[in-house]
């Protein structure tokens, strides 16, 4: 059980961090192009729709623990991807700027690992993949008998 409570535990707090991010991208949408125009991006308000998006269904199928592993995957990825897009770079010109970016960085490279060891240990049974493989197994175990 401490297993599962700490697998919830790390869904929630990888929700807490993309389900308001992704809200608030949708929200501002304005500014999230801005943003991302900003870092020379083609399309970037298909960039920001899409970011936003995906932050959120994500964020919030990660935090109900659905197909947690695949999500997990596709997250780590994202992050990689965002860090060095986002942050990779920046700030040059002032030794301030530059060190906050490089911490973002090796940030949103750490979450990555965290989201590979997420789609490694999967979403435990306090989650929709952990009821699903509990009734799978259930159908299975009465075919049995």
């Amino acid at each position: 059980m401490f297993r599962n409570a700490l697998l919830l535990g790390s869904r929630l707090l990888f929700a807490a961090l993309f389900v308001p991010s992704g809200f608030q991208a949708l929200a501002d949408i304005a500014g999230t192009t801005a943003y991302f125009a900003g870092l020379g991006l083609p399309l970037p308000s298909l960039a920001s729709w899409g970011t936003g998006l995906f932050e959120l269904v994500a964020g919030l199928s990660i935090l109900v623990g659905f197909q947690t592993r695949i999500m997990a995957l596709l997250l780590a990825a994202f992050c990689i991807a965002a860090g060095f897009i986002g942050h990779y770079g920046q700030g040059a010109d002032d030794a301030t700027l530059a060190f906050l970016h490089q911490q973002m960085l090796m940030k949103d490279i750490a979450i990555a690992g965290g989201f590979l060891a997420l789609a490694m240990a999967g979403a435990g049974t306090l989650s929709a993949d952990g009821r699903s493989t509990v009734m799978r197994t259930s159908v299975h175990d009465s075919n049995q008998k």
